[in-house]
């Protein structure tokens, strides 16, 4: 059976505003499935995992986007994750109040939000996201408009079986023709409901809202849960805490074993490893 998972881009024709739409079953499901989320906790996660698909498609290069929160409520961290291809992962952490709270602020409480964009070449940059607003797609139309200068809106929705999102934005140089068409289309963007953006396809919905509008959609391409974890990168981390760390936990408990936060891959590293890291070759 193919995916349901779909992202997919389109523009209004003759202006400087574009789109995205993405909709999220099995993914969702995957990586929801990982922890025994409380809904409101799963469904921020099923949004935040949304938001990083549109993010990253506004993106001109090959690497990763991802969305973290760490938060001083019951919410205690809030990841998701993008690449240009379009794999996805994400986790949240949280206390046994987070099954009472609801919505971001509730959740999180005082705590920092930040993108990270993570190129395959060239050099990694962070921007904090404001926390000014009360919802996620608040705050992230907020850091677009700061950090970005980018008009931007997002309708972001989720529930206990599916996410998905719409993201609108005018870019420079826009006119004043572009002015009203942006007007128009945020109005009637504003109409859709939870039950259309969860339940319909991309198509239908961009028909339901801007049907008297150019509108020009692109080929959708799939979305997948896949993790980047791996044996190498493990030991790569390995690498960063040093070599009298791994030797004294090698000493202490007989080997290493690290388990994916993401997907729960369990990796294990004995002596020979450890010593064939540091030096390029083992003993034995």
């Amino acid at each position: 059976m193919a995916s349901q998972d779909q992202f997919q881009r389109f523009i209004f024709e003759h202006s400087q505003i574009r789109g995205a739409w993405v909709q999220l079953v099995d993914s969702y499901n995957e990586i929801g499935n990982q922890a025994p989320y409380p809904a409101s906790v799963r469904q921020l996660l099923g949004q935040t995992l949304v938001a990083s698909v549109l993010m990253s498609s506004t993106l001109k290069f090959e690497g990763r986007l991802s969305l973290q929160a760490q938060g001083e409520g019951p919410l205690r961290t809030l990841m998701a994750e993008c690449s240009h291809d379009r794999n996805i992962r994400g986790l949240a952490r949280f206390d046994a109040p987070a099954a009472a709270a609801n919505g971001l602020n509730e959740l999180l409480g005082d705590g920092r939000m930040a993108i990270t964009i993570t190129p395959e070449q060239g050099q990694r940059y962070q921007g904090v996201v404001p926390r000014e607003a009360d919802s996620l797609a608040g705050c992230l139309e907020e850091y677009f408009d700061r950090s970005e200068q980018i008009a931007t809106t997002l309708i972001l929705f989720a529930d206990e079986r599916r996410s998905a999102g719409l993201l609108l934005q005018r870019l420079p140089g826009s006119s004043d023709t572009d002015n009203e068409l942006w007007e128009r289309i945020n109005h009637l963007a504003a109409t859709v409901t939870e039950e259309e953006l969860l339940g319909l396809d991309s198509e239908v919905i961009l028909n339901r809202l801007f049907h008297e509008e150019e509108v020009r959609i692109f080929e959708p391409d799939p979305v997948a849960f896949n993790c980047s974890c791996s044996r190498e990168r493990t030991l790569g981390a390995l690498k960063s805490i040093g070599k009298d760390e791994c030797y004294s936990i090698i000493e202490e408990q007989g080997a290493i074993e690290m388990d994916c936060q993401f997907c729960h891959a369990h990796y294990q590293f004995n002596r020979n490893d450890i010593d064939h890291l540091f030096t390029g070759h083992s003993l034995h």
